[in-house]
């Protein structure tokens, strides 16, 4: 019986590793690979070893006669994936590739900042290499893991799993940790530099982008930054306030975060208290909250939809949210899996059913204006560019944006305003100085695209430390 990939898993390759017969695709090298939502067995090359299942960090695999109704769909999601792209010509063996080792001796001191995603694979490639004496993280909050602990929504416990591969990388003695420390406030670059044999920079991009529409200012428009580190208790924004006493929210955007917010903002408080890590803070505004329904306004169609397809699975199998498709139904008739799902959410029967709550997906609808009074947000004015262009006012006393993240400046380096990224060359902002993650690449991806993006971020490290072989210097109290 085939094993079956269930979520949107963390793509960094585990599995590939671990499967006897190179089952699973795409593998480092192969179209794809670090760009797609998921990995997929094939379930007619799938012996049914079950490797996989223990190489994988979050949980993701399971066996096709053990899945639950709700992860069903994902069984055909991945024959479908081999249907289109079967990989005929895959050798027997998944390919590995051999361990560099660095011909200038070291040993060699490597400041990462930020001990997010992007930070912790970072450091896990440094580790490889025996020339590396010592790899130390910088963080300027209290705890690690970045988005991965305070960006996934606390429904996705799955995908929190994570946070046991980093525990083991955390774990080497080579590996240290300085939380609470602020880079260009407590410490300046040109320090670290100092100090260390090279600085890799994996700070993220901790800004939202705006809307630049009228209204956008007003008490209840928030970011979904704020709203999602409300509900997951980052320090940062624990106590921003969410309106929850209209029976209407607004999210604007139709990525993954829209979904999060969405959900999180309807599902039943006692199910998240019991199933879930959310805040306690937000937990209790939940319990007294009064919105049962939440629109997320896409402004194109679905086709251009920025969800993925396990996040759209996740939801068209919710039990305690209703699910409703607002779209044409000539914008519904692509083959492919998206469509199909939204096209099977549309045609459902929608009852109004009584205690509870709704998502309506509208798509070709374009905020204009958000409408308020002294007390905040009372709407949001949309033009519906699907068919006849025509202003409607969406009643809602909360309105999220979640149209994506941007990158800050950091104290002595360059920036690019446009992109909001810092320069780089493959990661080399210049010798001794580099990037890695969304500061790097910009704010897309996945957790596990950041494994790929610090792969390269490290060979430019260690090309620069073969060439150059500079002198160990001191590093910071360990």
């Amino acid at each position: 019986m085939a094993y079956v990939i269930t979520q949107s898993c963390c793509v960094d390759a585990s599995c590939v590793a671990a499967c006897p017969v190179n089952c699973i695709h795409p593998t480092p090298g192969e179209p794809g690979f670090g760009t797609t939502e998921m990995l997929f067995i094939d379930p007619a090359a799938c012996v049914g070893c079950g490797n996989c299942v223990g190489a994988c960090p979050v949980g993701a695999i399971a066996n096709e006669s053990s899945l639950m109704p709700t992860q069903l769909p994902f069984a055909e999601l991945n024959r479908t994936y081999y249907d289109e792209f079967p990989h005929d010509d895959r050798p027997i063996l998944s390919p590995l590739t051999p361990q560099r080792r660095l011909r200038a001796g070291g040993p060699f001191r490597i400041a990462v900042i930020g001990a997010g995603p992007a930070g912790m694979f970072a450091a896990d490639e440094l580790l490889k290499h025996p020339e590396i004496a010592a790899v130390d993280v910088f963080e300027r909050q209290s705890t690690p893991y970045g988005l991965a602990r305070r960006g996934v929504a606390p429904d996705h416990t799955d995908t929190k799993k994570v946070a046991d591969l980093f525990a083991a990388i955390e774990a080497q003695p080579r590996f240290a940790y300085h939380f609470g420390v602020s880079v260009g406030t407590d410490i300046t670059i040109d320090e670290l530099r100092s100090r260390y044999n090279g600085v890799i920079v994996a700070v993220g991009a901790p800004a939202d982008r705006r809307l630049l529409i009228p209204g956008e200012d007003l008490r209840g428009s928030l970011a979904a930054t704020q709203v999602v580190g409300w509900y997951n208790g980052d320090p940062d924004h624990a106590d921003v306030d969410v309106p929850l006493t209209h029976n209407r929210a607004v999210v604007i955007g139709n990525g993954n975060v829209a979904l999060d917010v969405a959900r999180m903002l309807t599902r039943d408080p006692e199910w998240l208290e019991t199933h879930t890590d959310i805040a306690s803070g937000a937990l209790g505004e939940l319990y007294g909250s009064t919105v049962d329904e939440v629109v997320v306004l896409g402004r194109r169609g679905p086709a251009d939809a920025a969800f993925t397809v396990p996040e759209l699975i996740g939801l068209s199998t919710l039990t305690d949210v209703d699910v409703v498709v607002d779209a044409e139904p000539d914008t519904l008739t692509g083959a492919d899996t998206r469509s199909r799902l939204l096209r099977e959410l549309a045609e459902r029967p929608q009852p109004s059913t009584p205690g509870v709550t709704r998502i309506v997906l509208r798509f070709a609808t374009t905020p204009i204006e958000i409408i308020g009074d002294g007390h905040g947000v009372t709407g949001v004015r949309v033009a519906n560019t699907g068919h006849d262009d025509a202003d409607e006012i969406i009643d809602a006393g909360l309105v999220v944006r979640a149209i994506g993240h941007r990158g800050r400046p950091v104290t002595g380096l360059p920036f690019d305003e446009v992109t909001g990224t810092i320069p780089n060359d493959r990661g080399r902002v210049e010798p001794g100085v580099y990037v890695t993650g969304w500061i790097k690449r910009g704010p897309r991806g996945f957790i596990g695209t950041n494994k790929t993006c610090a792969e390269e971020t490290v060979g430019a490290v260690l090309d620069d430390l073969e060439r150059v072989g500079p002198p160990l210097h001191d590093a910071v109290s360990r």
